[in-house]
């Protein structure tokens, strides 16, 4: 036996167990029950409920199996009356309190506490004084509180302390008059504080958005997987009567552990909007969209690129599609494209810089699991946290084991980790801070530095101490956000990150946005030889334009460029999920597709992970799965290869064109001479957590949220003076021509010579693209 190993026995069972590891670990582990309500596997140990009393032979008294560790030689007994009568002891002790509402409790029916008490309560209460009464307390949009059921497990506190970094709950009061809750009234301000509601062992806390909808036993439960952002969380959609009622978290230790963030738990809400697109619409002769069926819009669709391609040539058509959309959508546009000679088809919709490294797919570089276990990591150019708020936790996890986490951004975001170093300079600043970084990591590691780095000046005190970290670290990676990916230096930052990678044997990731930018590179959404890209194609003013699951107001990184491309095109069609904006206004065709939670469908995640998922919920009106939309219009088209009977039989086709297509990971390309930093005001433009796609967008409880942000445009004190700005007032911001009136915001967390705006919000559809300098004035 390992000396790492102890010998104990349970009920009369013997079993192994590690030195130290806690009782209630290993019964778990060999089947065998004992009832809780504080222990969590993922949380630290509290020990307050009690409800885990087991007998332990020689112990004076029955001991919490969830803090007591286990001992060679141990004997256990969980069901003897004398564990019996002091687990049924604490199970009164806890029902003093508790109303006696189960009828109208959302949690009835999934209750920790009905199952236990079902076990271990009397059939007769004999506590006749008056229970107490909490005052509910409003803490958001997102969690529902009836705090008069709670018996102060105290699982939400520490996961807003342990997992999610913001200890929003706590509790005051002692004894009986206990009361958990936030620091004055406050909302819950995490991108993961819903996981509060899966952990909450009775009714205290359920969702809002989904309260008083459904009973349990109404719902059925299907596997699916998150699609708004690149990690591809595992999820269960509880559903009823073909409507999603409610998103939870299905464990998966390898991607989402037991989490998931709000992003994708509430935004199924999105699904239902009012605005849904939900027949075929085709633009009549006096310039309405007229709802038709599913024949005539799509041989509509075949009639006006077929007229596109025989007058303009197959050049003046592109494509532009989402990074979000199944991978058999992909590939079958793709496909479709190249099948009718048409070369511009993307994906990257806010990249700015294509002048970077091609080739592969965007990857983290390392698995999810790994990520804990780096000793160092820069990330660059993300807000990491609101991007891909898993990852963000990942990373946390790696700081709390001692891992140097580093941040160079151009804002100062709140972070959830105590990080090793921030550098917080202006968009145009951060190429050359990023190459007197990699000059200090080479000169530690002996490594020629370039001239053109060399030439971006002397290191700082504080690049040059991270540098030595980097240098000295034994696992390291390099991170590239979606601030990075959307930067106009773009391939500079990627060349650079490339070199300092290889110079301190670090690995390179990509934060790319959406939930299937990886199977979007592998499906081929990209330009072919003599393409363009998806700026390039936009900039042109083409003369047709196929827009697949996009919103060219929110999705572009130059909204108004966008607009002005498809008002003058001569034929756009659009297959998505809703109706309004650019695309009711421009769409000659509007073909109304599932939602992922609609079809079946594959996404590739950051990592390299091809997850499968099923239809779960019902398709509204006439709205009919993406890829056979595709098939039936390649088959109108002419194009050969388009009989696919089902998604799977396009996936494995997709896998097979795949196959050989690397990570893109550390480019070996020559880091060109830094550029020093423009004059003028700086516009930095960042997407919001709650403004990635067209479904969240319309979410409403995520958009009541704290997090949501409004259009206003932020600027540091010292900005706001220069400019005769005050908080409150409105903001004349003006970019590539294109100028919009918003809210300030003073915010000091935003660089001087710097503004912040966000995309994917209506209001600032108007603004180019804002990579160049803006002008604000006082409206």
């Amino acid at each position: 036996m390992s000396e790492d190993l102890v010998n104990i026995e349970v009920n009369g069972t013997p079993l192994q167990a590690r030195k130290g590891q806690m009782l209630i670990e290993v019964t778990d582990a060999a089947g065998i029950t004992v009832p809780r309500f504080c222990y969590h596997k993922k949380l630290s140990i509290a020990a307050n409920c009690r409800m885990c009393l087991v007998e332990v032979e020689k112990a004076p008294k029955p001991l919490p199996a969830c803090a007591t560790p286990v001992m060679d030689g141990m004997k256990v007994q969980t069901r003897s009356p004398k564990a019996l009568a002091a687990q049924k002891g604490t199970m009164e002790f806890l029902l003093i309190n508790h109303p006696l509402d189960c009828p109208i409790c959302d949690q009835g029916g999934e209750c920790e506490l009905q199952d236990v008490a079902m076990g271990y309560g009397g059939d007769v209460s004999r506590y006749v004084e008056r229970k107490r009464v909490v005052k509910d307390k409003d803490i958001g949009p997102l969690v529902a509180t009836e705090m008069t059921r709670c018996i102060h497990c105290t699982r939400c506190v520490r996961f807003g302390e342990e997992i999610a970094g913001l200890r929003e709950m706590g509790a005051t009061g002692r004894g009986e008059n206990t009361e958990i809750g936030t620091y004055v009234r406050k909302s819950l301000a995490s991108e993961l504080s819903g996981n509060i509601i899966d952990l909450c062992p009775v009714g205290a806390l359920t969702a809002k958005p989904s309260r008083y909808t459904a009973r349990s036993w109404e719902m059925s439960q299907h596997a699916g997987i998150a699609g708004h952002d690149g990690i591809g969380s595992s999820v269960w959609h509880h559903v009823r009567y073909g409507k999603i009622v409610r998103t939870v978290p299905r464990e998966n230790e390898a991607v989402n552990e037991v989490w998931l963030s709000d992003r994708d738990r509430f935004s199924y809400e999105g699904l239902y909007s009012s605005d849904r697109a939900t027949q075929p619409m085709v633009r009549a002769a006096d310039g309405a969209l007229a709802i038709t069926g599913w024949e005539a819009a799509l041989e509509a669709t075949a009639a006006g690129l077929k007229a596109v391609i025989a007058k303009h040539g197959a050049a003046q058509v592109g494509v532009l599609v989402s990074p979000s959309a199944t991978l058999e959508e992909l590939f079958l546009a793709q496909k479709l494209a190249r099948g009718l000679g048409i070369a511009s088809i993307d994906h990257r919709l806010r990249q700015i810089d294509f002048t970077a490294a091609a080739g592969g797919y965007p990857s983290l570089g390392l698995a999810l699991a790994d990520v804990p276990r780096l000793d160092a990591a820069l990330v660059i150019g993300s807000n990491v946290r609101m991007e891909l708020p898993l990852f963000a936790h990942r990373l946390r996890q790696a700081s709390l084991k001692g891992g140097k986490i580093a941040f160079l951004n151009p804002v100062r975001y709140a972070q959830t980790l105590d990080p090793a170093a921030e550098f917080v300079v202006s968009p145009a600043a951060m190429v050359g801070t990023l190459a007197r970084l990699a000059a200090a990591v080479a000169g530690v590691k002996g490594v020629n530095v370039p001239a053109a780095l060399a030439a971006a000046g002397e290191p700082s005190e504080a690049e040059r101490g991270y540098a030595e970290t980097l240098a000295g670290a034994g696992r390291a990676a390099i991170f590239l956000g979606q601030l990075a990916l959307s930067h106009p230096q773009y391939a500079q930052l990627q060349a650079i990150a490339g070199f300092l990678a290889r110079s301190c044997g670090a690995t390179v990731g990509y934060l790319a946005p959406g939930a299937n930018a990886a199977g979007a590179s592998l499906a081929g959404a990209l330009p072919a030889e003599g393409g363009q890209d998806a700026q390039a194609m936009l900039a042109a003013g083409l003369k047709g334009y196929v827009l697949i699951g996009i919103e060219p107001e929110f999705d572009c990184a130059a909204p108004a460029v966008a607009a002005r491309a498809l008002a003058g095109a001569e034929f756009v069609v659009a297959l998505g999920t809703h109706l309004g904006g650019t695309v009711e206004r421009e769409a000659d065709v509007v073909l109304p597709v599932a939602a992922c939670v609609e079809t079946s469908g594959t996404f590739v995640n950051l990592e390299g992970r091809w997850q499968d998922f099923q239809a779960v919920a019902r398709a509204p009106g006439q709205v009919r799965p993406g890829w056979k939309v595709l098939r039936v219009l390649g088959n109108l088209l002419g194009v050969a290869g388009f009989d696919h009977l089902s998604s799977a039989d396009v996936a494995a086709e997709a896998r097979s064109a795949a196959d050989g297509i690397a990570a893109t990971g550390a480019v070996e390309v020559a880091p060109a001479d830094v550029q020093p930093a423009g004059e003028g005001l700086a516009c930095i433009v960042e997407v919001p957590i709650y403004a990635i796609d067209p479904i969240v967008r319309r979410a409403a409880a995520l958009q009541a949220s704290p997090l949501a942000v409004s259009a206003e445009v932020r600027i540091g004190t010292a900005g706001a003076g220069q400019f005769g700005l005050t908080a409150d007032a409105r903001a004349s911001v003006g970019c590539d021509g294109n100028a919009v009136v918003l809210p300030v915001k003073i915010d000091d967390r935003i660089p001087d010579g710097c503004v912040w705006v966000p995309a994917g919000v209506e209001a600032t559809g108007a603004l180019g693209a804002g990579a160049g300098p803006v002008e604000v004035r006082p409206a």
